[in-house]
């Protein structure tokens, strides 16, 4: 199959695209409004943009309605990025839903909140990973918009952390989105195979 720019409108390319790029790992970014209503919202389209100074991106699709966590962001400037371990995909998928601004969706997702230390703004007690941020820039593409934040504050549990200074990805668990589904990731490897 080969598609071209002027054939995409005859083809589904979110699916044929999102399919394609997999895992993506999932931004669980909490936020709050200027009235105090905390927020909380997974991303998959979401990386590392700079190590100097260390920058995390995530992106903001198009909607019925523009999304509570990208007018948080514009009007606080502060949210902190909360890793997906397996035993939070349900509250995870939970806060994927719909709910309406005055909705708390730690509440409605039944996840613990705890407050951040370096912004005022609520983390996921038991995600294995927070990462604290300042608003960037917002970076309108199309009908999205790539919100970058710079970090000032991050947090690991101590059994995740190994020395020096890494990640362990086996106690860390996290969840990877696909195109519809989710994934473990649990299985890992050195390169080269062959040892060569």
């Amino acid at each position: 199959m080969k598609i071209g720019e002027s054939q995409f409108h005859e083809h589904r390319m979110s699916k044929l695209v999102k399919g394609a790029v997999v895992p993506r790992p999932i931004a669980w970014v909490s936020s709050l409004s200027a009235e105090g209503v905390a927020n909380l919202a997974p991303f998959s389209f979401f990386t590392v943009a700079s190590m100097d100074p260390v920058t995390l991106c995530f992106s903001i699709g198009d909607g019925e309605r523009e999304k509570d966590t990208l007018v948080n962001i514009r009007e606080t400037g502060k949210f902190i990025i909360n890793l997906v371990s397996e035993d939070l995909a349900d509250q995870m998928h939970e806060s994927s839903k719909n709910h309406s601004p005055d909705v708390d969706e730690f509440q409605a997702a039944g996840a613990e909140p705890e407050p951040g230390d370096f912004v005022s703004v609520p983390r996921v007690k038991h995600s294995p990973v927070h990462m604290e941020c300042t608003l960037s820039q917002i970076v309108e593409v199309g009908a999205g918009h790539l919100v970058l934040g710079r970090l000032v504050g991050y947090h690991m549990k101590d059994d995740v952390y190994k020395e020096v200074d890494k990640v362990d990805p086996h106690k860390l668990k996290p969840v990877g989105r696909m195109a519809g589904d989710y994934t473990y990731i649990r299985e890992f490897y050195s390169l080269p195979i062959n040892g060569k």
